[in-house]
């Protein structure tokens, strides 16, 4: 059994990402459609995360957010079939768990040729989870 080695007491502790595999795909691939989709799927994927009831945000702060978030969403060269359904999960995030699944699912449909299989894993999980909430 491996043991891992103490940390110093001025080291930083490890940044986590709750999608790593979306923002490992975003980091990884090149400027331009790939990378813009995963980035624009990372940030509806964490919007919606934070549907979850145990996520703790109201209502109110999930539609001003999503109201950003669509307005970033604009700024994107994104393909045609899949800016609308980010911009439904968008919006979608400012309501509850059962607005956003169908909404999910739609996004992972329309992006699934753009994201690795780690990320679409991660974003079944997801859907899994607002499922079951």
């Amino acid at each position: 059994m491996l043991v891992p080695l103490p940390q110093p007491p001025y080291a930083l502790s490890s940044t986590t990402f709750r999608f790593a595999a979306l923002a490992a795909l975003a980091g990884r691939a090149p400027i331009g459609g790939q990378r813009e989709v995963a980035l624009a799927t990372y940030l509806a994927a964490r919007l919606a995360h934070d549907v979850l009831p145990e996520k703790g945000l109201t209502q109110p702060v999930r539609v001003e957010r999503a109201g950003h978030a669509k307005s970033w969403l604009s700024t994107l060269a994104l393909p045609t079939p899949i800016r609308p359904a980010l911009a439904s999960l968008v919006d979608a995030s400012g309501g509850d768990c059962a607005a956003v699944c169908p909404a999910l699912r739609n996004v992972m449909a329309v992006t699934g040729n753009f994201l690795d299989s780690a990320a679409r894993s991660e974003l079944d999980q997801l859907a899994d989870a607002l499922e079951r909430s």
